[in-house]
């Protein structure tokens, strides 16, 4: 049974609609208001404060922290200097990925580690013979996602603290509401944003005050609906959207590896040794996976010609359809799309396309399926690169 986050007590006073989702245990407000338009606006115009509780969260702690951590993930993390996050997957022995998530220095021999999926038990046994601890801070931890354009004025107006000298992946410790807050430069949108990790007992405090703090910027609490929307137009993939965990597949068409999920960047060869590090070389070796992530725009006449046959004007989906459907060359189909979605900002439909590898380039003409009314379509569709919105204060 679902229980509520350290925020539940905020969140059902404001969420008007009671429309929750489940998330990993948790109830998550799926939206706030009747629509998540506004809140979507908030990401990108102003600031928006989400809940990111129920993801998993531990911490690697011992003098042979690191040791474990570069046993475990793709990227090199005894390079990581204090006070800084990476993102990362981490793989089986296949080299398929099991999950994805952020590592942040928050002491010489301590780190966090932050996952979509229970991952415990898969750093303890990767421990075995090591000085280091896995300790699973989950229920101990609340985190808050301030995100959006005005982030850093209602993050500045809370801890009255310049925050412009932060970079992006970067960490500090800060006081809200006299409460400790562990702050990182991080966040699943695409826009300037921080990611606040704080005591449970604490929690509502801190909300309070950011709450306070926010409301001259046009602060608002924001759903998952549109941290969706943000998310995809950030390229950002989804673990049981864009790929399944291996850890939970039932067939080898459900695993990919990191050069299959635009991962490949965060693959370190140079480490003399990780879970996977011999598949993902031989599959190098053998000139790459056949499948690559792509992004995909949809042909808005084809989308509006096939509502026009049923004498419907166009109705697209402003929610994330996460269910693949086919990709199709020249009547063969040769992948599928994800996370399929209008794009408020860029007015445009996009997708995430798993395809064959000489599709990849960009500029490549596709079709996606497409069903209105009951009908099957296809609509054209081209291969862009991801991701499909890159704002520059992301990272400023």
């Amino acid at each position: 049974m679902s229980i509520g986050t350290a925020f539940f007590p905020r969140q059902a006073e404001l969420n008007a609609k009671q429309v929750w989702n489940e998330w990993a245990g948790y109830f998550a407000p799926a939206v706030y208001a009747d629509f998540h338009d506004i809140e979507y606006s908030a990401i990108r115009e102003a600031a928006a404060l989400i809940d990111t509780t129920p993801l998993y969260k531990y911490e690697v702690r011992g003098p042979d922290a690191v040791r474990l951590l570069d046993r475990v993930v793709t990227r090199n993390v005894a390079a990581l200097p204090p006070n800084r996050v990476l993102y990362t997957p981490w793989c089986d022995e296949d080299g398929k990925v099991l999950d994805d998530g952020t590592v942040a220095r928050i002491a010489d021999d301590r780190y966090r580690v932050t996952a979509a999926d229970p991952c415990f038990r898969w750093f303890a046994l990767n421990a075995t013979g090591l000085d280091a601890q896995v300790v699973d801070v989950t229920e101990a931890t609340a985190a808050l996602a301030l995100q959006g354009r005005l982030s850093r004025e209602v993050l500045e107006a809370a801890t009255a603290t310049s925050w412009a000298d932060l970079p992006y992946f970067g960490r500090r410790a800060a006081t809200i509401a006299d409460v400790e807050v562990d702050v990182t430069r991080t966040g699943y949108t695409g826009d300037r944003g921080y990611e606040l990790w704080i005591p449970t007992d604490g929690a509502l405090a801190v909300w309070d005050r950011l709450v306070e703090a926010g409301e001259p910027y046009g602060l608002r609490p924001v759903g998952i609906r549109a941290m969706d929307v943000a998310r995809v137009e950030a390229g950002l993939v989804l673990i049981e959207a864009e790929y399944t965990s291996a850890r939970h597949a039932i067939a080898p068409e459900q695993m990919y590896s990191p050069f299959e999920l635009g991962m490949g960047r965060l693959v370190a060869f140079d480490k003399p040794a990780f879970t996977g590090r011999r598949a993902l070389l031989a599959e190098q070796a053998g000139g790459g996976p056949a499948r690559r992530l792509v992004g995909l725009t949809l042909d808005w006449a084809d989308i509006e010609a096939m509502y026009a046959r049923h004498g419907l004007a166009p109705m697209v989906s402003l929610t994330v359809q996460r269910d693949p459907v086919p990709v199709y060359h020249r009547g063969r189909q040769i992948g599928r799309a994800t996370s399929m979605v209008w794009s408020t900002t860029l007015k445009e439909m996009i997708a995430f396309g798993s395809v064959e590898a000489r599709y990849e380039p960009p500029g490549t003409r596709l079709e996606v399926e497409y069903t209105v009314e009951g009908e099957r379509g296809r609509v054209a569709a081209r291969v862009v690169r991801l991701p499909f919105l890159d704002l520059e204060r992301k990272r400023t």
